[in-house]
């Protein structure tokens, strides 16, 4: 009897999941049949308004081209109360429009790119999360993340950054990147993706099919990444199949020509079928929204304009155009009127558009943005709640701060050994926080930029000292900071890099090698911790200073 029902309770919760899945597939059939051309056109480009508070172009524009979608740049940043009363105005211009709410959208990478930062908490590079090697942890921060951004009123993440570190020349993606190895980057991709996504705030994972190994920047150029297709499967790839399988809802493709998908000319991957379409949408069964990297970068506008790129990208099987922070209203009506000629004339059928507009609206259905509603912006601050994610930053250092390597066995520190410790005077968390663990420490600063006095001083105090413990910050592009580390004694110097985790570059020589991935202050106290033995070193080099992935295959 028991076992009966359970089978009808089953029954009966597949049948009203059926009927809610069919309930909600005929919202969306009901709203793509009510716009017109031109309402489902707009639904396909996310613009860009400049400033705060909305202006009269600005409100102009929404109300007659009624876009899909707003992304928010730092002209229009500001504390949390500021960027809330901003989304509710562009919100309800489109509503009272007659239009379908915004997928409002900014990029929130973590580290270096972060659109918003007043009020709000300043994440570590995601490489530390990779050297966490904690699934748990990331998923948590990927949930911070959307809290935060959902409490303001925006509900898509242009992030997180697909991309590898394999190419250290790449002057782009750089500490933007999780990681150089393929399967630890794809594991916490996948973790920060279900974390957003937990949280209300739909994920991009960018920029497929990969712009790591590059060394030339798509806001400039139109970089080339010729590998063959196997290589280019086995790891390029690897990272956007992790997010694929946790369920992202949108992938941002790359303003690159890749040959081995299109040899037959300088194709960006944005406006290539042979990479949208059959690669992504057909091979790797995306399911998802597929955008366009920002269409005004000089990959694409110093080869086609803005109108055919925008065409070319729809043809390829893009489902949104984006546009970036330095186009004008007139540029972005012009790219989407261009559009609805397109149909009009037949080059592009209206079934093709309707196709993306569904799977818009679909996921505005099921992420709530249809049914949106204001936000008090007073109330902003506490939907945010930013004091447990500064823990969690605490704890993200703790678990990702990184003994590269310790060839003396210098770590931690013994209790016997005569230390002296040399860090830039703007670092005063360093002191602070390490002088609490060891006494009987000599402590010297240094200018960002040492002097050849503060060099010759620091040389001369390390040769009485058992051990000195130097923290750089950028030394790898630093010259005075890389002279004060290699005037140091190598086998008995530990140097603890505070920013870039590539300062080991210039100074190979000393005993050990300590990063913390991120200059922010929170990472100062766990990397203390780690040198003084108050807690182990858990991180693990997300691949950073090995062989790329390339070489060792």
């Amino acid at each position: 009897m028991r076992r009966l029902i359970l089978l009808a309770l089953a029954a009966a919760l597949l049948t009203v999941a059926s009927l809610t899945g069919r309930a909600q597939s005929e919202r969306v059939d009901d709203q793509l049949a009510s716009l017109t051309l031109k309402q489902k056109v707009g639904q396909m480009f996310l613009v860009a308004l400049y400033g705060r508070p909305l202006n009269a172009p600005g409100r102009d524009f929404l109300r007659d081209w009624q876009p899909g979608g707003v992304a928010l740049f730092v002209s229009n940043a500001g504390t949390p109360e500021q960027v809330t009363a901003l989304t509710n105005e562009w919100q309800q211009t489109l509503v009272d429009a007659g239009g379908v709410p915004l997928f409002i959208a900014t990029d929130q990478e973590g580290g270096v790119i972060a659109r918003l930062k007043d009020g709000f908490t300043t994440w570590p590079v995601p490489m530390l999360l990779t050297a966490s090697g904690d699934l748990d942890i990331a998923q948590r921060v990927g949930q911070a993340m959307a809290n935060e951004l959902r409490a303001v009123g925006i509900n898509m993440n242009l992030a997180p950054v697909a991309d590898l570190y394999t190419n250290l020349r790449n002057p782009v993606i750089g500490r933007r990147s999780f990681g150089s190895d393929p399967v630890l980057t794809g594991r916490m991709l996948a973790a920060t993706v279900r974390g957003l996504q937990a949280g209300g705030v739909l994920a991009t994972a960018k920029h497929f099919p990969g712009h790591g190994d590059t060394d030339a920047d798509s806001h400039t150029s139109l970089p080339v990444v010729n590998h063959p297709r196997e290589s280019l499967e086995r790891i390029e790839l690897e990272p956007f199949r992790w997010t694929i399988s946790a369920g992202v809802e949108s992938i941002m493709t790359a303003h690159i020509w890749y040959p081995a998908y299109d040899p037959a000319g300088e194709m960006p991957a944005s406006l290539s079928a042979n990479i949208v379409t059959d690669l992504l949408r057909d091979d790797m069964r995306f399911n998802g929204l597929i955008m366009t990297d920002a269409i005004e970068m000089d990959a694409i506008d110093t080869r086609f304009s803005y109108a055919e790129a925008s065409i070319r990208a729809i043809q390829a099987g893009v489902d949104i155009i984006a546009f970036g922070a330095h186009l004008g209203p007139d540029s972005q009506a012009g790219a989407m009127q261009a559009v609805i000629d397109a149909v009009t004339r037949g080059d592009i059928p209206e079934a093709r558009i309707d196709d993306s507009v569904r799977r818009i609206l679909n996921a505005k259905l099921r992420y709530g943005i249809l049914d949106w509603e204001p936000l008090d912006p007073a109330s902003a601050r506490v939907r945010m709640n930013t004091a447990e994610h500064a823990a969690l930053v605490d704890e993200l250092f703790h678990a990702g701060v990184t003994v590269a390597y310790d060839r003396g066995g210098a770590l931690p520190i013994a209790a016997d050994r005569q230390v002296l410790v040399i860090y830039p005077s703007t670092r005063t968390a360093v002191r602070q926080n390490c002088e609490p663990l060891r006494a009987g420490i000599q402590w010297m600063t240094v200018d960002d930029t040492p002097t050849p006095d503060q060099i010759q001083r620091a040389a001369e105090l390390a040769r009485n000292a058992d051990l000195t413990v130097v923290f750089t910050e950028n030394a790898a592009i630093i010259s005075a900071q890389q002279a004060l580390v290699n005037a140091l004694p190598g086998e008995r110097t530990v140097a603890v890099a505070l920013f870039s985790p590539y300062d080991w570059q210039a100074f190979p020589d000393v005993s050990a090698y300590v990063t913390t991935y991120s200059p922010l202050d929170p990472g100062v106290p766990a990397v203390c911790d780690v040198l003084f033995g108050a807690s182990p070193a858990r991180g693990q080099l997300p691949e950073i200073g090995r062989a790329s992935c390339r070489e060792r295959v």
